[in-house]
């Protein structure tokens, strides 16, 4: 499977919000990931549903939510309601987390698992044959524009070892500081789906340097 590139919506212009959704539309993007921050599982707020609904409304792609808040069983519904085809949580948000990933199921989306930079991949085991996609966080959630953390290499081995016989399909997303100078190296690695925030909306030609992004060749590079 080609990889995928997820586009985060946080940063685009939000005074010409259109224009940018129209960017991803026309570029080789996959998926518009969308951040949804409550500023107490982290210390931002981002937007709710009246904003995702306008971007589901005029977006060509999936929506790729990815849930920064607490106790999110209370939203799922609602959030698929808005517009996500592919919902994540996050592990240290969830007391019952095989019972949240069985709901967003229930609900016809694809459901993911995020994990923190400081919580280690071995606490999936018991569920990596349930998530349809682990979200790797290369930095510490809350903020767009953060320096990637080099870990995030070695978890991802990690996480394809444990799927490895398991869960073949398992997609395993990267969040955080990526850009064309660790993409090759986060694929060879095994990452398999891209979300880049500053690095498209901040780039003199966004859907070129896109374009770049999804047709990377990995080859033997190594990180």
């Amino acid at each position: 499977m080609s990889h995928l590139i997820a586009p985060s919506v946080l940063a685009a212009d939000f005074a010409n919000l259109g224009r940018d959704i129209e960017m991803i539309n026309s570029s080789e993007a996959d998926w518009f990931h969308v951040d949804i921050m409550d500023g107490v599982f982290v210390p931002n707020i981002s937007f709710g549903f009246p904003v995702l609904e306008t971007i589901r409304k005029y977006a060509g792609k999936p929506l790729d939510v990815h849930l920064m808040i607490t106790d999110p069983d209370r939203y799922l519904e609602r959030f698929k309601n808005a517009g996500a085809s592919v919902i994540t949580v996050h592990y240290e948000a969830c007391t019952h987390l095989h019972r949240t990933i069985a709901a967003i199921k229930d609900l016809g989306c694809r459901a993911g698992v995020a994990l923190n930079p400081h919580t280690p991949v071995h606490l999936l085991e018991d569920l990596i044959e349930d998530a349809d996609l682990v979200l790797i966080m290369s930095v510490n959630p809350g903020f767009g524009g953060q320096k990637f953390i080099n870990r995030t290499y070695d978890k991802i081995r990690a996480l394809k070892s444990i799927a490895a016989g398991r869960n073949e399909n398992l997609l395993i997303e990267v969040d955080g500081g990526v850009n064309l100078s660790n993409a090759a190296a986060l694929l060879c690695a095994g990452a398999n789906v891209l979300v880049a925030g500053n690095f498209v909306f901040t780039a003199k030609d966004p859907v070129n340097t896109i374009s770049e992004m999804k047709n990377l060749i990995p080859g033997l590079m190594q990180a």
